[in-house]
């Protein structure tokens, strides 16, 4: 719900252990749910953002309005869910055909029709090689002057300046092969390579119940 534009496509799991009109109410609850939240928030946005423009002394509240401004122009779709019975491998392979049949719509992503240089095909083949070879550790992370090196060294690559290799990196960030927190000023010299490393990091860190189960220990 923070980032600009973004899509997000419901998945629901477990078909196998349902019945098939459960499956109908399953996807009608959860639909209705994601669109009551939707409205809550809006709603509470524009509360919060009324009441700051209301107080005595707004001034001392810009940078908050200002926040909440960019949270409330962010645009969210959500696409239909999908039901899928992961022991199914039949299943995974018409839910793969949905996502890439979504991904291809120039509607909602306006990037798929964008002509990229050439240079971007190539420092992105690049930098999967790097992520790939043995002499990266599991989680990916490598310094953002030290990935400039390595790539100097690929074909092609010899004349590639920092400056372009931050473009390209923004737009590899935005499609997700690589995870770069610019704007983060501890992070910003550090690219993730592998960003399932973050993934598999955030679900260890953060989950259902985390409190209960850290207070359970002695």
């Amino acid at each position: 719900m923070r980032v600009p534009n973004s899509v997000v496509l419901p998945v629901g799991t477990h078909v196998d252990c349902c019945q098939e009109q459960e499956i109908a109410e399953k996807t009608r609850d959860i639909m209705a749910r994601i669109t009551a939240m939707l409205a809550e928030r809006k709603s509470n946005l524009a509360h919060f953002i009324n009441n700051l423009e209301g107080s005595e002394e707004p001034k001392f509240y810009v940078d908050q309005w200002e926040r909440l401004k960019e949270m409330e122009s962010c645009t969210l779709t959500i696409l239909n869910l999908v039901a899928v019975n992961c022991t199914d491998h039949h299943a995974i392979r018409k839910l793969e055909a949905t996502i890439l049949k979504h991904v291809r719509n120039e509607e909602l992503f306006p990037e798929v029709v964008r002509v990229l240089p050439p240079v971007y095909r190539q420092v992105e083949a690049a930098i999967a090689d790097i992520a790939e070879s043995e002499e990266v550790a599991d989680h990916g992370m490598m310094d953002l002057q030290y990935l400039l090196s390595k790539l100097s060294q690929h074909k092609n690559l010899a004349s590639l300046s920092r400056e372009l290799l931050q473009d390209i990196l923004r737009y590899l960030h935005r499609i997700g092969l690589v995870v770069w927190y610019e704007e983060i000023k501890h992070l910003e010299s550090t690219v993730f390579l592998q960003p399932t490393f973050l993934i598999t990091m955030f679900k260890l860190l953060v989950r259902h119940q985390l409190v209960q189960q850290l207070e359970s220990i002695s």
